[in-house]
C-alpha cells in the first residue's frame, strides 16, 4: 500500500506551520514519527482554542 502524496503533503505543510520546521526535516520522518507529531501538533492547536 502507498502512502498518498497529497497526504504527505498535507502532513508536511501541516507540521512545518505549527512547528516551524524545514520541509527536508519533516520528510526525513519515518512515517510513524511523522504521524506521531501531526497528532502532537493537532493536540496543542485544540488546547488552545479551548483556551480562548
Amino acid at each position: 500500500m502507498t502512502y498518498a502524496a497529497d497526504r504527505i503533503e498535507e502532513e508536511t505543510a501541516y507540521l512545518a506551520y505549527h512547528f516551524h520546521w524545514d520541509m527536508d526535516s519533516v520528510l526525513d520522518l519515518e512515517h510513524a514519527d511523522r504521524r506521531a507529531y501531526v497528532r502532537r501538533a493537532a493536540a496543542l492547536v485544540e488546547r488552545a482554542e479551548g483556551e480562548r
